[in-house]
């Protein structure tokens, strides 16, 4: 147990670091950068999945640490973040076991019953090596942001197939969870559909609202409160909904920190408001309750919603996608 506690410690230590933010003047918010190779992630993710024909078994992936060699049509999938608890369940496949993010310790409510009874092998950070192996999986499926360290052992237990990190790239990562589990025809179709879905959806809100209004995704944390921009989960869905985010939050990274009173930043024609973990760690308190946010344009217009964390923060799957296009839907034309 002492090995299982100390690559947790280690993989933690590289999370954080992976989230700082970098130092700048006090009166400009400050990237929170996504860590090494963040923005070659993408294009380095294109490159991953199989070159063996529907069915076909043995089958090598190509994936974020080399090649895997997957025997047999896995049948008992551990799932290792919220991405690839999303990604099997949207093609159809309850996991035997999954690590839950360490801020929302549960079953997404969007996913629901659709995942089955899962075992809970620990959080995204903290593995349950012991109990991962127990489940004998003949499939393993997490990213090397989160669990590099543990990616020997786990090897160990099961074929192993890590995307390079969640977020950004969930589109690459479905498809290569996808690859691995000879349902790649299906993926694609998933991501076609919702690819329309989002278009129509700017479409709508534009045709209701008379124009593509701004947005900023303000998320409260434990220790930071952040401005989510370009390369994020919820960045892409707005990008693909053709749905602007304001000067603050263009950035070509994961977000822009700021502080209680630097808020401002987050002016927009709407703020869209997400909690991570528990409210009273975070500032929101402070900032919700403070003058600044009242001087916010969206604030006087009664345009600051708070949204579901879980969805469009944790999602990170298309099935997640999905419900952040509806719920956007409902909030600004409604």
């Amino acid at each position: 147990m002492s090995n299982i506690r100390t690559a947790a410690l280690l993989v933690a230590a590289l999370t954080l670091a992976a989230c700082g933010q970098t130092d700048t003047p006090s009166d400009k918010p400050a990237v929170a950068q996504g860590g090494a190779e963040f923005g070659q992630a993408g294009e380095k993710s294109a490159g991953f999945g199989t070159d063996a024909k529907p069915g076909q078994f043995p089958r090598t992936i190509k994936h974020a640490m080399g090649e895997t060699v997957v025997e047999k049509r896995p049948e008992r999938v551990v799932v290792l973040d919220g991405g690839e608890l999303d990604n099997v369940v949207a093609l159809g496949i309850k996991p035997v076991g999954v690590a839950y993010p360490d801020g929302a310790p549960t079953m997404p409510t969007y996913i629901g019953d659709k995942a089955g009874s899962p075992e809970n092998v620990g959080g995204t950070t903290s593995l349950n090596l012991e109990t991962i192996a127990k489940l004998q999986p003949d499939l393993i499926i997490g990213s090397q942001l989160r669990a590099e360290q543990q990616y020997p052992k786990l090897s160990e237990i099961a074929p192993t197939v890590f995307a390079v990190r969640p977020g950004y790239t969930w589109k690459e990562n479905f498809r290569l969870n996808a690859a691995a589990l000879d349902k790649s025809a299906e993926a694609e179709k998933l991501i076609s559909d919702y690819e329309a879905h989002a278009k129509q959806v700017g479409e709508d809100i534009e045709s209701r609202t008379g124009k593509r209004p701004t947005i900023t995704m303000l998320r409260f944390m434990p220790g930071k409160t952040r401005l989510y921009a370009k390369k994020s989960f919820i960045g892409t869905i707005l990008i693909d909904a053709g749905l602007p985010q304001p000067p603050a939050s263009q950035v070509d990274d994961l977000a822009v920190e700021v502080s209680t009173e630097q808020i401002t930043q987050a002016d927009a024609d709407w703020i869209l408001i997400g909690t991570y973990g528990n409210q009273t760690k975070t500032a929101q308190d402070q900032v919700l309750g403070g003058p600044l946010w009242q001087t916010l344009n969206a604030v006087k217009a009664g345009h600051a919603k708070p949204v579901s964390d879980e969805t469009w923060f944790l999602g990170l799957g298309v099935l997640a996608a999905e419900e952040v296009l509806t719920d956007l839907t409902k909030t600004i034309t409604s």
